[in-house]
């Protein structure tokens, strides 16, 4: 069946995205739904969709209920799942402000790549201003000599992990990327079985860098949250002796964001989410809505069924113990 159910369309420095509500989990959001309603023609449009959760509702994120009410279900433009978006996150922070469920300050969400901690400073526009995400610490996991090429041109590259893949590229001018129509080839073709999101950058000095990025499953982006933090760590990498706090400048095309690093070296991303438009869609679902005052099929953070699940079971053994006497009648007169 059919049901409507709440969006809204956001953006991070141009990096924009559509907000599903789905607090229950109830749709059932296949690849091909995610392509329509992210094309730019014949759907909403959208570098990705944001699908918001209970924890407690999904799960894939139960085990992170403790901690976070909420859960970040991401998929890329072409359908499929992404495990962490900084600009998204960011989006979806200002989402849930826009929406009256968080009043600013300290935010909490699940993610695939675990629990993230954002700050959502007072505003006199709850649909916009900026939010902070803790992106905890990037990883370089290797391997070494990873190569992009576009056209006729290649760079060395180097591989950061902050929760999604990085190769990320140093040029003299981000020109030199050319028009990033098809995404970049990156070698070894191993290094990435399931695809790498490629940052261009120019190091611009002063703790200030620019780049243009090619997303996976995406496209060329105004911008990256992930990106720029990965951005930053390669550039930590390759300046021996700039180990300790800093905070650095990023500019994309989209707009500009600040990366802070930690003594421990981890990273907080800070920029603008903006909430454009909000609205109702009507999309699949997988199962019957809760009924009003019911929060569905769930379980509490400590693994105890909410009352919602032990009526929603009550109700289903009756159904299956009248089932079973019927059965039980038929096979007595034959």
């Amino acid at each position: 069946m059919n049901i409507a159910i709440p969006f809204a369309k956001g953006h991070g420095t141009g990096n924009d995205f559509l907000v599903l509500d789905d607090a229950e989990n109830v749709l059932d959001l296949t690849p091909a739904d995610t392509i329509s309603l992210c094309d730019r023609r014949t759907g909403i449009g959208a570098d990705g969709v944001l699908r918001l959760v209970r924890c407690t509702a999904t799960p894939e994120a139960l085990a992170m209920a403790g901690e976070a009410e909420w859960f970040m279900d991401y998929r890329n433009s072409d359908g499929s799942l992404g495990a962490m978006c900084g600009n998204g996150a960011r989006v979806l922070a200002r989402y849930l402000t826009a929406s009256g469920r968080h009043l600013g300050g300290r935010l909490t969400l699940a993610t695939r790549a675990g629990v993230r901690r954002l700050h959502v400073p007072a505003a006199p526009d709850a649909h916009y201003g900026d939010v902070s995400i803790s992106m905890g610490r990037p990883v370089l996991p290797g391997p070494d000599h990873i190569t992009v090429s576009v056209g006729a041109r290649s760079w060395s590259a180097l591989h950061v992990d902050v929760g999604n893949p990085h190769a990320v590229v140093f040029v003299g001018d981000l020109d030199d990327a050319g028009a990033l129509a098809a995404a970049p080839v990156v070698t070894p073709g191993t290094a990435y079985p399931h695809g790498v999101t490629v940052e261009f950058v120019r190091d611009l000095g002063s703790h200030h860098l620019a780049l243009r990025v090619h997303e996976r499953g995406v496209g060329e982006t105004p911008s990256c949250g992930t990106g720029a933090v990965a951005a930053v760590a390669a550039a930590r990498h390759h300046s021996p002796g700039t180990e300790g706090p800093a905070c650095y400048t990023v500019d994309a095309p989209g707009g500009r964001l600040l990366v802070d690093v930690a003594a421990d070296g981890s990273m907080t991303l800070t920029g603008p989410a903006h909430v454009v438009a909000q609205g109702s869609i009507s999309l699949h679902t997988r199962r019957t809505p809760p009924a009003s005052g019911e929060r569905g099929l769930q379980q509490s953070a400590y693994g105890i069924p909410s009352p919602a699940l032990l009526a929603r079971a009550n109700r289903g053994l009756c159904r299956l113990t009248e089932m079973h006497r019927g059965l039980d009648s038929l096979e007595a007169g034959r």
